[in-house]
C-alpha cells in the first residue's frame, strides 16, 4: 500500500496536474469529500482540491450534530426533515462508532415555551418520518434522576428524545477514505487561484501549492465547487443571494467539570436562540453562538469574549449550582456557516434561513449552505447537475454510504474500541490494527485516542503540518490542556521520522502550532 502523506503529494502532484478529469471538486470539507465519494464510486475520474486542509472549514468546527432537523418541522418543512431523519438513521446502522445515538433533553419550566404538550406533537411527527417513536416525556420525580444539576425553580419535568452525534473531521476522513478506495484523489493545501474559462465555459482551474508556491493548470469537463463560506469567490454571480458568513462558536470542558450524560437543549434567556450543553469525546461542550463574521475568511475563524460571557450565562441558566467559570475552559472552537442569503436588510442571523443552494454555469456547479447530516443527498444533486457536462448519466449505485466493513479479530482491544475505530476507518481498518499490534494499545491519557492512531496519520493522511495531526486526524488539541502541549515529546518521537521532518521543521511546526492554538482555540485574549 503506497502512503497517502507528504512525499506522495510531492511526487504525485505533477502527474495529477497533467490528467484529463472528469470532475474536479474544489473544498475538502463534508460537502466535498461526498461529492467526490459518489462521483469515484460511480467510476468518474475525479479529483478534489482543498486550499488548506481537509475539514479545515466548518467540517471540523460544527457542533458535531448528525441531526433530523426537529426545527423544520415547526417552518413546515417536513420533505426537508424527512430526508434529514432518514439519512441520520442511515449513518447510524452504517458508521457505529463514528455517528453514536445521542439523547436528548428538552427541560420544560412553568410558562415556558415549547411546553410538553406542543413538544410532544412536534416530537410525534419527528418520529412518524423516522418510523420508530424515539421520544418519552418524564415529570419531575424521574427528571431528577435522570438530569441532576438542572436548575430547579419552575421545573415541571422534561422530554427526551435522540438524534446523533459524530466527530465531524473524522467523517470528512471516512468519507475520503472510501473515495480514494474507489479510484478518487485528493490533494490538501491546493489553493484555486481561478476558474479557466473557454467562450464562457469553465474548462479547468489553476491552483496554487501552498506548500512551494508552485502553479498547476487543471483541466476537467466539469468542476464541482464545495468551499462553503468562500463560494462567492470563484463563482459567476447572476442574482441577488450571496453567501452570509455566520460564526458559532463553542466551549469545552473537561467531562468532571459539567458531567452530563445527554444533550440539554434550552432556549437562552437573553435572545430565545436555542443553545446545547452536550456530552462529546469524553468532554462537555457548551454551543452555540449566531453571529455574522466579518472577519476575512482566510484567517481562522476564533471565539469572541462576549461569546463567551454568552455561552457561560447559557451554562448558568440550565446549570446553576456547577458554577462554571471561564477558567475551566480546556479550549473553544468557532465556526462559519456557509448561510445563503437573499440580502434582506435588517434580518438577524438565526432568522436566516438555513437550505443549501445550487448555482449552474456551463461548466461548473457551485454548492453553498446546506447539512453535515444530509451531505448524501447534496452530493447526489451536484453530480445530477454535472452529469449532462460530462456526457455521463447518474446511474442508481443504491443508498449506502459507506461500505461494509470487514472486522477482524481484536483481542487486545474492547468492544467499544473496536466499534470506534471501525467506524472512523472503515476500509483501512485492517492495516491499522497491524500499526497496533506493532506499538501497542495505550490511549493517549485522558482521551479514548491510540498512540496508534496518530502513527496511523502521520503515515497514512496526508498530514502537511502539525494542527492538521492534533486539530483534525485526532482532536487532542481540543481534549487536552493546552492544546496538548505536554505530550508534545512523545509526540514528536513518535511521528517526526513518520512526518519526514528534520529537527529545524519540529520546532518550526511545534511554534505555529502552539501560536495558533492560543489565538484561535484557547480563550480570548485582550490584545
Amino acid at each position: 500500500m503506497t502512503n497517502w502523506n507528504a512525499a506522495w503529494r510531492t511526487q504525485a502532484l505533477p502527474e495529477l496536474a497533467e490528467r484529463d478529469w472528469d470532475l474536479i471538486v474544489v473544498g475538502g470539507g463534508i460537502s466535498g469529500a461526498g461529492i467526490l465519494r459518489e462521483a469515484a464510486r460511480r467510476g468518474w475520474k475525479c479529483l478534489l482540491l482543498e486550499q488548506r486542509d481537509f475539514a479545515w472549514g466548518t467540517s471540523s468546527r460544527s457542533s458535531k450534530m448528525v441531526h433530523g432537523g426537529l426545527r423544520y418541522i415547526a417552518k413546515g418543512q417536513f420533505g426537508l426533515t424527512r430526508d434529514s431523519v432518514r439519512e441520520r438513521e442511515r449513518l447510524l446502522q452504517e458508521a457505529p462508532g463514528l455517528v453514536d445515538p445521542l439523547s436528548f433533553i428538552m427541560a420544560h419550566y412553568q410558562g415556558g415555551f415549547p411546553g410538553p404538550r406542543v413538544f410532544g406533537g412536534l416530537l410525534a411527527v419527528y418520529d412518524a418520518l423516522a418510523g420508530k417513536r424515539n421520544h418519552l416525556y418524564y415529570p419531575l420525580q424521574q427528571l431528577r434522576y435522570l438530569a441532576p444539576g438542572l436548575k430547579e425553580d419552575g421545573l415541571q419535568g422534561g422530554t427526551r428524545f435522540f438524534d446523533a452525534v459524530t466527530d465531524d473531521a473524522r467523517l470528512v476522513q471516512r468519507v475520503l477514505g472510501e473515495a480514494r478506495a474507489d479510484g478518487g484523489e485528493a490533494l490538501n493545501g491546493m489553493r484555486v487561484v481561478e476558474l479557466l474559462r473557454e467562450d464562457d465555459r469553465v474548462t479547468g482551474l489553476l491552483a496554487e501549492d501552498m506548500e512551494t508556491g508552485q502553479q498547476h493548470s487543471f483541466t476537467a469537463r466539469a468542476v464541482a465547487q464545495a468551499t462553503g463560506a468562500w463560494a462567492d469567490q470563484l463563482r459567476q454571480k447572476t442574482g441577488l443571494e450571496h453567501i452570509r458568513p455566520l460564526r458559532g462558536s463553542h466551549l469545552l470542558l473537561p467531562a468532571w467539570r459539567l458531567p452530563v450524560a445527554h444533550a440539554f437543549s434550552f432556549m437562552h434567556s437573553a435572545d430565545k436562540r436555542p443553545v446545547f450543553v452536550f456530552p462529546w469525546e469524553g468532554a462537555t461542550v457548551i454551543g452555540t453562538t449566531d453571529l455574522d463574521h466579518p472577519a476575512p475568511l482566510s484567517e481562522e475563524a476564533r471565539i469572541s469574549a462576549d461569546e463567551v460571557d454568552y455561552l457561560l450565562d447559557a451554562c448558568a441558566q440550565q446549570f446553576p449550582a456547577a458554577a462554571i467559570k471561564a477558567a475551566d475552559v480546556l479550549s473553544t472552537w468557532a465556526g462559519v456557516r456557509p448561510v445563503v442569503s437573499d440580502g434582506a436588510e435588517g434580518r438577524k442571523p438565526s432568522d436566516e434561513k438555513r437550505e443549501h443552494a445550487l448555482w449552474v454555469e456551463p461548466g461548473c456547479v457551485t454548492l453553498a449552505g446546506g447539512k453535515l447530516t444530509t451531505f448524501r443527498l447534496l452530493a447526489l444533486e451536484v453530480l445530477q447537475a454535472c452529469a449532462p457536462m460530462i456526457g455521463r448519466t447518474l446511474d442508481d449505485h443504491g443508498a449506502c454510504t459507506f461500505a461494509a466493513v470487514a472486522k477482524p479479530p481484536m483481542p487486545l482491544l474492547s468492544p467499544a474500541q473496536q466499534k470506534r475505530l471501525a467506524g472512523r476507518y472503515g476500509r483501512a481498518l485492517t492495516q491499522l490494527l497491524a500499526l497496533i499490534e506493532q506499538l501497542g494499545h495505550e490511549s493517549v491519557v485522558g482521551t479514548d485516542t491510540l498512540w496508534a492512531e496518530l502513527a496511523w496519520a502521520a503515515e497514512q493522511e496526508l498530514v502537511l503540518h502539525l494542527d492538521d495531526l492534533l486539530l483534525r486526524r485526532t482532536r487532542l488539541g481540543l481534549l487536552l490542556a493546552r492544546g496538548a502541549a505536554a505530550e508534545l515529546p512523545r509526540i514528536r518521537t513518535l511521528c517526526q521520522a513518520r512526518l519526514g521532518w528534520d529537527d529545524a521543521r519540529w520546532q518550526q511546526e511545534e511554534q505555529a502550532y502552539l501560536q495558533l492554538w492560543q489565538h484561535c482555540y484557547s480563550l480570548p485574549v485582550e490584545e
